[in-house]
């Protein structure tokens, strides 16, 4: 994992990072050379002296406090499982609203929306009438990319695009817009900047990064933290015009194993400081308030568990002044712990645990641990002493109820004129050309262009994760009414120069155009999604490359535009185009992208190309070691690669042997396009537990109890039919070889999602079930909803895992993750069985005992 260390360093070093690295005290001794100390973290110096007025207040304050309103503060419930009435009743020191949890469930609630829940908490929070102190609750969000939460929030390009953009001082403006924007809606905290250095572009959160060079990553996260908080020692320091930050994910969270969400980061510890801490330093140094502990395990122990580095480090060595709190449950994942019970995750350092839907236990668990000495009072008082700290430093007991401060309910911010111009700019600066054969590009705006592809005209393909849901998905046009789509950018400027530009996302034409743009890429994912089995793009389904070829065929140049949170191996498909552009995930801004493409009117140049890679691009499908200064460092495209019009754009014919061998299973897909997953056999069992394994089709177990044959779903034979006779109880099942685990998807809420068509409704009983081993397994009834299901019609139907896991299911070690079971007729087609987000779901089953 060895870089070279000298690269580029003085040109992304920022300001801070170098203060950050000198030592936090004044004396000789700790000015003295870096050689002398073996211990590989840095010294940073905390930009915030010490106020004794601040500390006598929090003193006061915290000498009143009972042992319950000091553990309250600990914790922070998501507003899909707290109330106000609840938070009156236990007094918890944060909420905050997750990827999918909305005012009313809502994932379109309006901006008001979000601000009267806002001041209802906040009230609750105030409210002395039941007893209790008047703390205020500290509300977070997932502000990634923008306010991306709300509708008609301004939505920058995701982070992996930024850091192609090489601009600090943009960071620094899109800092400061997302926490207008984030406080115009009521809340005063963002869980932003992701300042992960991501290591296997597998990993789902990729573009949540900046770049693959900790170089870069440093760079950058100063800067956003202070565009987010202000600047420490000027007026405008967390005053009602910012938010408190949160540095994230601490820490390896981009060196896990495969790329596996969650996973193990296996490093020494020299390499995960200088790799995976690049981004802490200059944070540290520039304020941020909170830091965020990561799901991850280094070399075997949970991050959320692991005392030595979020304490003695972060706080101790680092010299961090403000708390850490916890991901989403993640604290559950402590070794000896469960989500709503976890003392070591408060002794090993973490201050506030983000316990979303498991608030109560961990409270009450917390409580108790507490009273019987497991967590000690000095430890509980330092946490509680941190977040009071930060809580008054933001000025936060006299700011009155988030409607009444100072840019509260000013709905207008959001996706104003001049915000939206700072994303524009950030798309054109984004944009990494990679290949212009012939010189094709930039185009004239007065020739008739095409604009083709399914990335085309949608506003939240091109957005991605993170926007307005978890996943972002499941959205429409309407959602984004400070938006232009790619397509609607380049229209607008093709008709103001005289040209016209017409949309055909299937690339179907009536009058031949003299050029056509073709928008295309992967379809919106975040965390567990996002994950891959190898750096292929979309396998198995060429209708991209096929829309490109024919066009080609045709006569007519091509531009393929690339929607993607990361380097893909799509050498096939630039080799079929004549321009390429990797756009990443732009954002609401798509006519940054026209802006870059087309020539003014006069046929000038209108922008050039600034982009350069912020991750390698990699040769083969299979090249997961490709970071710029590793061993055998040899890409398809280099980090810091990008063609401006001034260069000579042509490219020799790329290779077109992806590497893959087909035994790479897809994570978390179970079946797909008629087959089982990798290492997974597809089973039909009777009664007994006698049965098949189905190596073709058809297949049937004993005689006529279960036939499966062949059926045709988006392609040739890509589903299976499943015939029950009724003349007996038969089970279809997917059988793993290895268990599998999916704790961290179920503590993300994922579902078990089949997509199917019901043939015949059953008659009788019908179940879902997954097993976990002899004498462990569990089943939700599936009867009733296939009952209600439009027969003949394709749907997808979901099981949240921790209804299976609440029926018994052991989901940390599934041997069979899906089964279909009845005694009665039915007959159901399969085309996919995979985990999925919930909004995914088009009928979802109830859960036992709802």
């Amino acid at each position: 994992m060895t870089r070279h260390t000298s690269m580029r360093r003085a040109g992304y070093l920022s300001a801070a990072l170098l203060l950050a690295l000198v030592a936090c005290k004044g004396d000789d001794k700790a000015a003295a050379p870096a050689q002398a100390d073996t211990n590989p973290w840095p010294q940073v110096a905390w930009p915030l002296p010490e106020d004794p007025a601040l500390e006598k207040r929090i003193t006061d304050l915290m000498a009143t406090m009972t042992l319950e309103e000091k553990v309250g503060q600990l914790v922070q419930g998501d507003i899909a499982s707290i109330t106000p009435e609840d938070l009156r009743k236990y007094r918890l020191g944060s909420i905050l609203a997750g990827g999918n949890s909305d005012p009313g469930g809502r994932y379109d609630a309006a901006p008001a929306e979000w601000l009267k829940l806002a001041d209802a908490f906040y009230e609750a929070s105030m409210d002395t009438s039941q007893g209790g102190k008047a703390i205020p609750v500290l509300f977070g969000i997932d502000a990634v990319h923008g306010q991306s939460n709300i509708i008609g929030a301004t939505l920058f390009p995701h982070n992996i695009g930024l850091g192609a953009a090489r601009n600090p001082e943009l960071l620094r403006r899109i800092g400061e817009i997302t926490a207008l924007e984030t406080r115009a809606t009521g809340m005063e905290w963002t869980f932003a900047p992701t300042v992960a250095v991501p290591q296997d572009d597998r990993w789902g959160r990729t573009y949540e990064g900046y770049s693959e060079s900790p170089e870069v990553v440093a760079s950058y996260a100063g800067v956003m933290v202070e565009g987010l908080q202000g600047k420490v020692g000027s007026p405008e320091f967390l005053d009602g015009r910012h938010v408190i930050a949160s540095v994230k994910h601490f820490l390896g969270d981009g060196g896990t194993t495969d790329g596996k969400d969650q996973g193990d980061t296996k490093i020494s510890e020299a390499e995960l400081v200088r790799i995976h801490n690049a981004g802490y330093p200059p944070a540290i140094a520039a304020g941020a308030q909170t830091a965020m502990a990561s799901f991850n395990s280094v070399n075997g122990e949970k991050m959320h568990g692991h005392k030595p580095y979020l304490t003695d480090a972060l706080k101790g060595r680092m010299n961090f002044g403000g708390f850490v709190v916890g991901d989403w449950n993640g604290h559950g994942q402590v070794k000896g712990c469960t989500t709503t019970d976890c003392p070591a995750t408060i002794n090993a350092g973490l201050d506030m645990a983000m316990a979303s839907d498991s608030w109560k236990g961990f409270y009450e668990t917390t409580l108790a641990a507490v009273k019987a000495g497991t967590i000690t009072q000095e430890r509980l008082d330092d946490a509680v002493r941190r977040i009071l700290r930060v809580k008054m430093r933001l000025g936060l007991f006299e700011a009155g109820k988030p409607s009444t401060r100072a840019v509260g309910g000013q709905f207008a911010l959001i996706g104003a004129p001049d915000h939206r111009a700072v994303a524009r700019q950030a798309v054109r600066e984004s944009l990494v050309l990679l290949k212009n054969q012939g010189g094709v590009l930039p185009l004239s705006p007065k020739q008739h262009i095409l604009v083709a592809g399914d990335g085309a005209n949608d506003v939240g393909k091109q957005a991605g994760g993170w926007t307005l849901n978890w996943q972002g998905t499941g959205t429409t046009r309407k959602d984004f009414p400070n938006a232009d789509s790619i397509f609607e950018g380049i229209a607008q400027q093709a008709k103001a120069a005289g040209g016209e530009a017409v949309l055909a996302v299937d690339g179907k034409y009536a009058k031949k155009p003299d050029v056509a743009v073709v928008v295309f890429g992967e379809d919106p994912y975040a965390e567990f999604q996002g994950d891959l089995a190898t750096l292929a793009y979309k396998p198995g389904n060429d209708a991209d490359l096929e829309l490109i070829k024919r066009l080609k065929a045709d006569g007519i140049p091509v531009v393929a535009v690339f929607l993607s949170g990361r380097p893909l191996w799509v050498n096939r498909e630039i080799n079929a185009a004549d321009a390429f552009v990797a756009a990443w995930l732009p954002g609401s801004e798509g006519a940054g992208i026209a802006d870059v493409l087309l020539r003014k009117a006069d046929g000038s140049v209108q922008n050039d190309f600034k982009g350069k890679l912020s991750f390698s691009w990699p040769r083969t499908a299979v090249q997961y070691a490709n970071n710029v200064g590793q061993k055998d460092y040899d890409p398809q495209f280099a980090f810091g690669y990008g063609l401006t019009y001034a260069d000579k754009g042509d490219l020799a014919p790329l290779p077109e042997v992806s590497g893959v061998t087909g035994n790479e299973g897809a994570a978390g897909v179970y079946f797909a396009r008629g087959d089982a997953g990798a290492g997974i056999a597809l089973r039909l069992e009777n009664s007994t537990g006698q049965g098949v394994t189905v190596t073709k089709v058809p297949e049937s177990l004993d005689g006529e109890l279960l036939t499966v044959t062949g059926v045709d779903h988006l392609q040739q034979e890509d589903g299976r039919r499943l015939a029950w006779s009724g003349k007996g109880e038969a089970t279809v099942a997917l059988q793993s070889h290895t268990a599998l685990d999916v704790q961290r998807e179920s503590n993300g809420d994922l579902m078990l999602l089949t997509t199917l068509r019901v043939d015949a409704a059953p008659k009788g009983e019908a179940w879902l079930a997954v097993g976990c081993g002899t004498g462990c397994s569990a089943r939700v009834a599936i009867a009733p909803t296939l009952a209600t299901l439009p027969v003949g019609q394709w749907k997808r139907v979901g099981v949240p895992l921790k209804c299976l896991a609440a029926a018994g299911a052991d989901v940390g070690k599934l041997d069979r993750p899906w089964s279909l079971v009845t005694a009665g007729e039915m007959t159901v087609s399969v085309s996919r069985v995979a985990l999925g987000a919930l909004n995914e779901a088009e009928a979802t089953v109830a859960c036992p005992g709802n």
